[in-house]
Formats: structure tokens, sequence, C-alpha cells
């Protein structure tokens, strides 16, 4: 924890409430900083209080000039989980004020194209060796097989993050993701290229970090940094594209590219369609539809084969679980 908190509130957050979040699986950069903020604005605003009051939350929740209601619940989610804590233990009577939900995203990905794809990888194989050091070589190995999975598993940029060794198994070619959106956990079957690629990989991490608990370590060994992944997609893209694209839209394109190859299979696609969910770690099937959107005459195909049940079969889409 490196942010000092200052407001009557912070031994709880400190010593109690940080501690539980970290050994649930539920904390981040993010978390933190956001948290942070909050025990500043309790400490700047009410120095005299030594209890949580209602007006302390409810100030803090309202709404800002610059926000949509995605940032107001990123901003204010850690501090929802804060008072759950705070009450199942008894110790508040506050409540979160009702938040509304997200404005559906009308967020169109990046359509990849093969050269496209072809020129990002060549860009991760080309990064140099020299110098030297830890951060270089670390970066070599990493790069060019972190992406390769996120492309070829669908997985989220967060997950292969914060993918620990215990939870790849080169063996039966599964990975184990405990910590993904909503924290619920499932497992991916990867395609035996990536597999081999990954048992390479683990050789050769292994003699730059033999005892790390992260598959994917930071050049110290320890959980890579939030930005790390966007970071080096954004230099890498740019070295040979130019259209613009986002790491987080290698799992669009897993989906679409799986979605693609089911035209004309007939009913075949509702197994598929399950599967691909699981797969994505979708909690609900409805957040699967959105991809359909994507794929051209898909929505069209679907429709036709099955008449007034489509939005039975497939669900309006929760664009926000993607």
């Amino acid at each position: 924890m490196s942010r000092v908190f200052k407001s009557f509130l912070a031994p709880t957050i400190a010593n109690d409430f940080i501690p539980f979040q970290i050994a649930s699986g539920r904390w981040s950069n993010s978390y933190e900083k956001n948290l942070s903020y909050f025990d500043r604005h309790c400490f700047e605003n009410y120095s005299q209080m030594h209890v949580l009051t209602q007006e302390m939350v409810d100030s803090w929740c309202i709404k800002r000039t610059t926000e949509t209601n995605r940032s107001r619940l990123d901003r204010t989610g850690v501090v929802r989980a804060f008072i759950r804590y705070l009450q199942s233990r008894n110790l508040t009577d506050v409540d979160f004020p009702e938040m509304p939900t997200a404005q559906t995203s009308l967020y169109i990905p990046h359509a990849f194209t093969e050269a496209e794809l072809d020129n990002f990888f060549r860009a991760c194989d080309e990064l140099p060796v020299k110098p030297n050091s830890m951060v270089v070589l670390t970066r070599k190995l990493i790069v060019p097989v972190i992406f390769r999975l996120l492309y070829s598993s669908g997985i989220r940029t967060t997950e292969a993050r914060l993918l620990r060794t215990v939870d790849v198994d080169l063996d039966e070619g599964v990975l184990n993701i405990r910590q993904s959106k909503g924290y619920d956990q499932h497992y991916v079957a990867l395609h035996s290229t990536m597999v081999s690629l990954l048992r390479k990989y683990e050789n050769a991490i292994c003699v730059l970090h033999p005892d790390r608990e992260f598959f994917f370590p930071s050049f110290r060994g320890n959980m890579m940094h939030t930005e790390w992944v966007a970071k080096n997609f954004h230099k890498l893209w740019y070295k040979y594209n130019t259209d613009i694209a986002v790491s987080y839209e290698l799992r669009h394109n897993y989906a679409v590219e799986n979605i693609n190859q089911w035209i004309g299979l007939g009913f075949d696609f509702f197994s598929k369609f399950v599967y691909l969910s699981k797969s994505m770690g979708h909690k609900r099937l409805q957040s699967t539809r959105y991809y359909y959107h994507l794929v051209p005459a898909m929505a069209d195909i679907l429709l036709k084969l099955t008449g007034p049940d489509f939005d039975w079969i497939v669900p309006e889409v929760d664009y926000e679980e993607g």
C-alpha cells in the first residue's frame, strides 16, 4: 500500500478493509487511488467528525459535471464496497446512494485486418535484446507471448496480467481465471499452438525469474502495472499500423472471428454460443450478444433462423460486462 490515509477512517481502511480486499483478490491500484480520494474528501471537509455519516457519502457520490454514469460508477465503486464491509460488521448504518446504470456504449471496436495483425506481431517479435538489462530482457520474452495469448484466447487484459503460475496448466492446456471482471472464476482451454508457445516461454522466463508468482511478471518479478499492456500495445501497434486500435480489441476480435466461423452451421450455433460465453467469462448469455452486432449479416441470419424467438434465445446485450 503506497498511499497515506489521513481521515478518521484511516485505521479502518489501512488495517482492516484493504487487507480484507487483498485477501479476497479484490484490490487494484485504481481502487486504492479512488479510496484515497474519498479519504481526502472526508479529511478536508469533515475534519471534526469521527463517525461516517450519510452526508459524507452522498457529497462524495454526487455526479460531477464532467462525469458519465460509467465514470461515476468507477470512481465510487470502492466506496460502495467499503460501506458494504462496514455494514456487514455492524459498524455503520450509512446507505450507499442509489446509482443510475451506465449508459449503453455506442463504441464500435476496430476490425483488425490480417495485414495489421501481421504488422503488430512482427513489431512484437522485433523487440531488441539490448541493453542487456532485466527490464529489456523481461519485456522481450513477455510481449510476443502475452499479446498472442490475448489474441488466441479472448481473455481480458487484466486476466492475463493477473495470471499466476499455479493457474496455468501447460499439461492440459487450460487457464484457471481466478480474478476476472466481477471476480467470477472460469476456465479457458488453449489452442495447441498457444500451449506450445507458452511452454517455450515458461522455460525462458524461469531463467530470469525462477521464483516468480505471476505468470507474466514485471522486471522486478512482481505483478505488472495496470497500464503495462495498453502502453506496450500502443507503442508496437503504431510501429507499422496507422488506424486507431487498443489492446482490449484483441478480445473483441477473438469473439468476432469465432462467430464468423458459425455462419452456415444452422442451429449448431446455439451450443457454440454457450461455449463462447463461458470461455469469455460472461456471467450472462445476454452479454455475449453484443458480438453478434459486430459480424456482418450474423444478426440477420439468426433472426431468419429463429423468427420471433430470436430475442428469447439471444437477449439484448449488457455491453458493460464485455
